[in-house]
């Protein structure tokens, strides 16, 4: 098959008009029906799924000296799955030698292929989820879509973004400048866009796709050869990237290598020796701010976009919806066990109580209202498997246990199903609220002196500590503007009064920027043109013309 930039270029120039307008648009269906993905597509992707377990996954002409590989679902099933392991240095070296060609393709070549990976990405979106639930810990229906459909809304964005600054400006021209009586001065200009270099994508554990998917197409949309370093735990997601982006490269007549997988083990990670290589020119990171303080330190010269830790708030100060504040909340609290890096944290409320269309709530009626929510949505074992997913990490579980000491305990947490946890609640300290991220099923109900201290106080920890979303609820308009004010300066996104089906944890491709880039939660905002930008250089060729 020949990769043509025509054959999706209507769905990038709707991209790139969602991109200006920032309302609802997606060519990828979340919804995992076969009536839009195929009547077969359910019963295939689980097939393909099954068919990789136990196996060697084959990457063509990967470089690999040996396989490795340590994933284990969180949901108990074995996967003994094993991949090519190549030494930095070979990884490094392969990069390398792609690097010119890439970089020599035409912006559409580029442009086309990450369209077309994109596309053959969403028709595997159902092996995907399950290669994303079985390493996750997310359920099914969340993998499906946070690992298919919207991370690759979020690769779309970047290549639609990409593409606009490749090519809002002039790639020549001719310049004269008039000198009166005189001739003008005429010299005639061109201009090329050079990559970086290569690029280093480090994945997470929690959502392997979703915040890796911008950088890798961002890269390769401006010529970057990607290294893509896995999370130990969670390999499979991005193999199969890698894979579809070898596939269609080879197809379109670049090296296969342009994208390689850096795939390691627990204890034995190459992230540090990838990071600080002299050829890495590009690192795209998201984890822990420790890490993150590591990578800047050891590195110079090299451009880092990072999304890291924080603690979300939410600040309740008056509703005119109590059941659904505190519906809409429990669903947040307990979706994939607080194990996003948009979940909501501390709660804070003012002491003295709330009004609420159902009277005025005292600050310990309001967190009964919101414990009894939680109670109501996970009682039943199966829909809370599938609301709260499985703990990532067991090391979640000692965090909780650490954690509990630090207040009083309000709603302990329950384990209705292997790995499964549902959300533990504790009222913290007036004089001392929780002002680091606790990552996991674990938030801190804050008594505050007023409405106003309630606000600085969620408004300083972002400022201090770093976040990615904040969330209000009040019927006061001076509340919600002070508000405004107070998280903007913070440089986090606010939602106000959710009480339906949208909720502080999501993020929407075209329209929301996830992360801002203006406190410590991350550097980098998904995905705007700085994200881009800084990929690639615009060297100039000029000379004198004559008339």
């Amino acid at each position: 098959m020949t990769i043509r930039f025509e054959t999706h270029s209507e769905m990038l120039a709707t991209a790139i008009k969602a991109l200006s307008a920032r309302d609802f648009w997606t060519p990828f269906s979340e919804v995992p029906s076969g009536k839009i993905y195929g009547e077969a597509a359910k019963s295939d992707g689980l097939a393909a799924f099954d068919a990789l377990i136990g196996q060697r996954f084959q990457l063509t002409d990967h470089p690999a000296e040996t396989h490795i590989g340590a994933e284990v679902s969180p949901w108990g099933l074995k996967l003994d799955l094993t991949y090519p392991a190549a030494t930095v240095e070979a990884l490094i070296d392969a990069s390398a030698a792609a690097q010119d060609a890439l970089a020599a393709a035409p912006i559409t070549t580029r442009v086309a292929v990450c369209l077309e990976a994109l596309v053959r990405l969403n028709r595997l979106s159902f092996l995907i989820g399950h290669a994303t639930m079985h390493t996750t810990g997310q359920a099914f229906p969340m993998a499906f879509q946070a690992g298919g459909p919207h991370a690759q809304d979020r690769g779309l964005e970047a290549v639609a973004m990409a593409y606009c600054e490749m090519t809002r400006f002039a790639e020549a021209a001719v310049w004269k400048k008039p000198q009166g009586k005189h001739d003008p001065i005429v010299m005639e200009k061109h201009w090329t866009i050079q990559p970086q270099g290569i690029a280093l994508t480090i994945g997470c554990n929690t959502f392997p796709t979703w915040n890796s998917y911008p950088g890798i197409f961002a890269s390769l949309a401006t010529g970057n050869p990607v290294i893509i370093k896995p999370h130990p735990k969670a390999i499979l997601p991005l193999a199969l990237t890698v894979r579809v982006l070898r596939e269609v490269l080879a197809e379109a007549g670049l090296p296969r290598d342009a994208v390689l997988l850096a795939v390691d083990t627990p204890g034995a990670e190459k992230t540090k020796q990838l990071v600080t290589h002299p050829d890495v020119a590009i690192i795209d990171y998201t984890g822990s701010s420790d890490f993150a303080d590591w990578i800047r330190q050891n590195t110079s010269r090299k451009r880092v976009f990072t999304e890291e830790t924080g603690v979300n708030s939410v600040v309740i100060t008056g509703t005119d919806d109590f059941d659904g504040m505190c519906a809409n909340l429990a669903f947040s609290l307990s979706l994939y066990s607080g194990q996003m890096c948009t979940s909501p944290q501390n709660i804070y409320i003012p002491e003295a109580g709330i009004d609420t269309d159902k009277g005025r709530k005292s600050f310990d009626d309001v967190t009964s209202g919101i414990i009894q929510a939680i109670d109501a949505l996970l009682q039943d074992a199966q829909t809370a498997a599938g609301i709260c997913g499985a703990l990532a990490n067991p090391a979640t579980r000692d965090r909780m246990s650490s954690v509990a000491h630090e207040g009083i305990v309000l709603r302990q947490s329950t384990s209705p199903a292997t790995n499964v946890v549902t959300p533990l609640i504790l009222k913290g300290r007036k004089d001392g609220p929780q002002d680091a991220e606790c990552f996991g099923p674990m938030s801190f109900v804050i008594p505050c002196t007023s409405a106003e201290d309630a606000i600085a106080q969620a408004a300083n920890i972002a400022r201090t500590e770093g976040a990615i979303t904040a969330a209000l609820y009040a019927t006061d308009d001076k509340l919600m503007s002070l508000a405004g004010q107070a998280f903007s300066r913070a440089a986090v996104n606010l939602s106000i009064n959710l009480t339906g089906k949208i909720y502080v944890n999501q993020s929407a491709a075209f329209s929301d920027f996830h992360v801002t880039g203006g406190n410590a939660s991350g550097n980098a905002s998904l995905t705007d043109p700085a994200f881009i930008a800084g990929r690639f250089t615009r060297p100039m060729r000029r000379w004198p013309k004559r008339c």
